[in-house]
């Protein structure tokens, strides 16, 4: 029965990455239907964002009451009306309405999935478990340009996803049962009254963790945002050139994350972080050094590479830095901290693009690097010190 379970779990991260490249994908083709600038798809992301990071906050005290179960069931399901709302929309604003359940759905689901198999399962699990997020997140703007090049409308390509959300909903609600199957009783995360933000903050090494999620979200999505623009600016690469690149880079973290399964047989949680670090640093430096445009597509490569472990492995890891009983609460206030780190450092090098230079482009990786590699090292001198003093 246990692996009757990850195999729903697994399906359920493939879910968890279906919607997240919809709005970039179908964009293009909704905004001039709906008589509003190309920019203001930027709204709908914040809304999301903004709905995501309160839901993550309020992880601990939802799972808590409900079990990792029922929470993701119900998160889907928020996730699955949302996008058919999508689908049925006829205003901009009906859009902005429906992406609160869309971000509230994708917090929730996120850090209780993520604290399940932190608890549950081995390290492997976690890293395949992202890989196939990276699936899904592959396979949305597959299905949404399957949908306009069959004439079918973008409204089509939100239904479509919609669907597989709907039939993934009723199969996570029969699944249920399987859930209080685990090799160890889901009651040992709800024991307890939720902790509160203060209370989390105050946790030795708390800090340190939530700066490495923004740090690292930051350092993933800026790469994926202004890759391309460095390369056709600063290293004269042609623009299919970059565009292929770039997308390679996310191609890089999903494989990564595939072959990071089979290194955790070997290789233990922090030792795949500084791995996945250094694989980084390296990558910076092609693209830093004056080595060439070749030498700057290879190191693009090389950081979607160095990016795949880290984020399954500080998860993964958390129980074991924090306790069982803490492990939901710390993931939920990581998973709030890696949404602001996607929100706010992509556009801060935007503006600095914009009024400096792209070039500071891989000298801004770095910094962001640098400060996570120093963050993670301080949560590995914490480690553990919250658990004994709570014992």
């Amino acid at each position: 029965m246990l692996h009757l379970l990850l195999a729903v779990i697994y399906i359920s991260f493939i879910s968890l990455g279906l919607p997240d490249a919809l709005l970039g994908a179908a964009w293009p083709s909704m905004y001039g239907a709906f008589d509003v600038p190309v920019s203001y798809a930027g709204v709908i992301s914040m809304i999301i964002a903004v709905g995501t990071i309160i839901s993550s906050l309020q992880s601990d005290r939802l799972t808590r009451k409900l079990g990792a179960g029922k929470v993701t069931a119900i998160s889907v399901g928020m996730t699955a009306a949302a996008i058919f709302g999508f689908s049925v929309s006829r205003s901009f604003w009906l859009l902005c309405l429906w992406a609160v359940p869309y971000g509230l759905g994708a917090g929730s689901v996120d850090a209780a999935l993520n604290n399940y198999v932190a608890l549950h399962f081995a390290s492997r699990h976690m890293s395949w478990l992202h890989c196939m997020w990276g699936v899904g997140a592959s396979l949305g703007p597959y299905i949404m340009g399957y949908a306009l090049t069959g004439g079918s409308g973008w409204n089509m390509g939100y239904r479509y996803i919609a669907l597989l959300q709907i039939a993934l909903t009723a199969v996570l609600f029969l699944s249920l049962p399987l859930w209080k199957t685990s090799t160890h009783d889901e009651t040992e995360t709800e024991a307890g009254p939720a902790l509160s933000l203060g209370q989390i903050l105050r946790i030795p090494g708390a800090k340190a963790v939530m700066v490495t999620f923004f740090c690292y979200c930051a350092l993933e999505q800026t790469t994926g945002l202004w890759a391309s623009s460095y390369l056709v600016l600063q290293k004269d690469v042609p623009a299919e050139t970059a565009a292929s690149f770039a997308s390679l880079f996310f191609i890089g973290i999903t494989v990564g994350r595939a072959l990071s399964g089979f290194l955790t047989m070997r290789l233990n949680d922090r030792q795949m972080v500084r791995l996945g670090q250094g694989i980084i640093a390296a990558g910076i430096a092609a693209v830093l050094l004056p080595l060439g445009k070749y030498a700057a597509l290879a190191g693009l490569v090389l950081i979607g590479l160095g990016c795949a472990p880290i984020y399954p492995c500080i998860i993964h890891a958390t129980p074991d830095h924090f306790g069982a009983d803490r492990s939901q609460a710390i993931i939920g206030v990581q998973m709030a901290s890696a949404y602001a780190g996607t929100c706010s450092m992509p556009p801060l090098f935007g503006l600095i693009a914009n009024h400096i230079t792209v070039s500071l482009f891989p000298v801004y990786l770095l910094v962001i690097l640098l400060l996570m590699i120093l963050m993670h090292e301080t949560l590995l001198k914490y480690s553990g010190r919250g658990v004994r003093a709570a014992r």
